[in-house]
């Protein structure tokens, strides 16, 4: 049974919950990203279940869209070092470390080996983690994107409207200048946040953030309000979030953050047992994709 406690709530704590299934423990001693503030740093990897009610799904074949890339410009792909040569030492076990998908799903980059983040804003392990996945974007081989895909499995933590922010500022463009940003208006000033930063406790769901909250928020990077609220409110946007809902199914991902390689392969910074793990083991897995193994 699910305790009736926002995951939100426990952001000073080691950790806000245990995925279910693949989603281990981090190995002690573990390195934590960079803290954002002194209140909301835990000291190990964490992940964010979802409930146990809409636990995903087996996947089923049916191919589901594909994320965007975050940036995929030629230019700066070809200044990156090639991918290294994979070795299989037996450092990396699936079943254990990293979880095969199947059947594998379609990505967004032909030609490319994509490297999807499953994550949300409203996530505090996903706040602690982002800081990693900046670096691990930036250091991936040549051949490489970086992809992320937002989850809405937790209503009852304002996620679906996270979804939608996130997915609105990829359709018009300003996904990746507002990225951290938009964690730190959940878990910093809290104006798109569940938790009142004064008090430290949950806020009453009638005083959640709306998408008129979240255009606001935009409209710092020049997008105008009211352009903002109609494409999120567009039946585009509504797609896109119905499609990420059935990618993340088909991933089987059950908790955030979540990588996935190549639409092959998932993992968790507590399955990989840290957070500089968690990296070795994503390039591990783009090299074994890069060699055709």
């Amino acid at each position: 049974m699910r305790l009736p406690l926002l995951c939100a709530a426990l952001i000073g704590l080691a950790a806000c919950g245990s995925g279910n299934g693949d989603t281990a423990a981090p190995a002690a001693g573990s390195t934590p990203a960079p803290a954002q503030t002194a209140a909301a740093a835990p000291p190990a990897p964490a992940t964010t279940p979802a409930p146990a009610t809409t636990a995903a799904p087996a996947a089923t074949g049916t191919a589901a869209a594909a994320p965007t890339p975050a940036a995929s410009a030629d230019a700066d792909d070809a200044k990156r070092p090639d991918p290294k040569p994979f070795v299989d030492d037996g450092k990396w076990v699936e079943g254990k470390n990293y979880f095969r998908i199947d059947p594998a799903q379609p990505t967004s980059t032909p030609g490319k080996i994509e490297v999807t983040e499953v994550f949300s804003y409203g996530c505090p392990a996903c706040f602690q983690y982002h800081g990693v996945v900046d670096e691990l974007a930036k250091s991936l081989p040549k051949g490489t994107v970086m992809t992320y895909t937002p989850a809405s499995f937790r209503p009852d933590e304002n996620w679906p409207l996270l979804q939608r922010a996130y997915l609105t500022a990829q359709a018009l463009g300003v996904d990746k200048q507002t990225h951290d940003a938009m964690f730190d208006a959940v878990f910093k000033s809290g104006e798109l946040g569940i938790m009142d930063q004064k008090t430290g406790k949950p806020k009453a769901p009638s005083g959640w953030p709306t998408i008129d909250d979240v255009a606001k928020f935009y409209a710092k990077s020049g997008i105008k309000a009211e352009d903002f609220v109609a494409t999120a409110n567009s039946f585009t946007i509504n797609t896109k979030m119905k499609r990420a809902d059935e990618l993340i199914r088909a991933y089987e991902v059950d908790s955030t953050p979540t990588i996935v390689v190549n639409g092959k392969y998932r993992l968790t910074p507590g399955s990989a047992g840290g957070y500089p793990q968690s990296v070795e083991l994503v390039q591990w897995l783009v090299s074994k994709e890069a060699a055709g193994k």
